[in-house]
């Protein structure tokens, strides 16, 4: 019987360098990943997709930005509506051509997809994830008291909006993908952690002023969806111990319980950048999944037969 697997790539991965950030790059950097999903695929996997989309929203900010002495400015959760379609569309039409050189009778199809979060989440409280343009101090404390955005200053250089990274609970639109993986499409969903979405009281959606960490979503999904193997696709072929310090350690194979401790530890995974990722897969794990895998989108195929990457494992 096939097995399913949700890979959940980096929106980063679609900027290979300062030089390279235009739309057309990105679908080409895109096109890179999109060939190894298809060579998993061809191997029999059934494969549902996550995406980040951090860079990319914040073109579409800083694009709203220029422009608003003219049109209206783009909110936040309509950014992330933006750009899922666009990502999904990119990478959709990557692996279209992928199958057809190839060879193989598959469909991919994009999902712009609502995460609800929980109104009263403590993140709201404290708003930790900058958006956005710089801004000077007058013009960050003007937004703040005209439209009530949260504003910081960033390590001297200039004033930034901070917003909520509440945790994922449910996925509104998980019995339409689970409906399309069973017909046997290749499903992008989630695309940059979902647009978060609150209820109110009368049980009504609204779109929240909020980023959703992608691969805590894709973990999410992954348990949804009931994937024997969540895969995170990020910068580096495996986790590193004591990262950047001179008794830095690449890990094969770690345990759910080693996991835990390595987190709790607090000096091994950057709160940025890894730890999320460790976080995401324990969770993954523990709500019944049976493997959870980091590694890089060239080292995919390889990771999936053990044979590259950091695996975590139940003890």
């Amino acid at each position: 019987m096939s097995r399913t697997v949700v890979v959940a790539i980096g929106g980063n991965s679609l900027i290979k360098d300062p030089q390279h950030m235009s739309v057309p790059d990105q679908y080409r950097a895109l096109g890179e990943t999109s060939g190894h999903i298809a060579a998993i695929i061809r191997e029999g996997w059934n494969v549902a997709i996550g995406h980040g989309n951090g860079p990319q929203v914040g073109f579409i900010l800083r694009r709203s930005e220029l422009a608003s002495h003219e049109l209206h400015e783009v909110p936040l959760d309509v950014c992330g509506a933006d750009t899922q379609g666009a990502i999904g569309y990119e990478l959709q039409q990557n692996l279209c051509n992928d199958f057809q050189r190839l060879g193989m009778n598959q469909r991919a199809v994009t999902l712009v997809t609502q995460v609800e979060v929980a109104a009263d989440d403590p993140a709201f409280e404290q708003p930790s994830k900058p958006i956005g343009s710089f801004m000077d101090e007058a013009k960050a404390m003007r937004r703040r008291d005209e439209e009530g955005w949260v504003v910081r200053e960033d390590a001297g250089r200039g004033w930034r909006r901070v917003v909520a990274s509440p945790r994922p609970l449910r996925i509104i639109e998980e019995d339409a993908i689970k409906s399309l993986i069973r017909d046997g499409y290749i499903v992008i969903t989630v695309g940059g952690g979902g647009i978060p979405v609150v209820r109110d009281a009368s049980g009504l959606l609204h779109g929240a002023p909020a980023v959703i960490d992608k691969d805590h979503a894709s973990s999410l999904l992954a348990t949804v969806i009931s994937a024997e193997v969540f895969v995170i696709s990020t910068s580096v072929e495996r986790v590193a111990l004591n990262w950047g310090r001179p008794e830095q350690r690449w890990v094969d194979r770690m345990t759910l319980s080693e996991a835990r401790g390595y987190l709790a530890e607090g000096v091994h995974f950057g709160a940025g950048s890894m730890a999320p990722k460790i976080e995401a897969c324990v969770a993954f794990l523990e709500a019944g999944g049976t493997e959870a895998v980091i590694s890089s989108p060239e080292n995919l195929e390889l990771a999936l037969h053990e044979q590259a990457g950091t695996h975590i494992v139940h003890d």
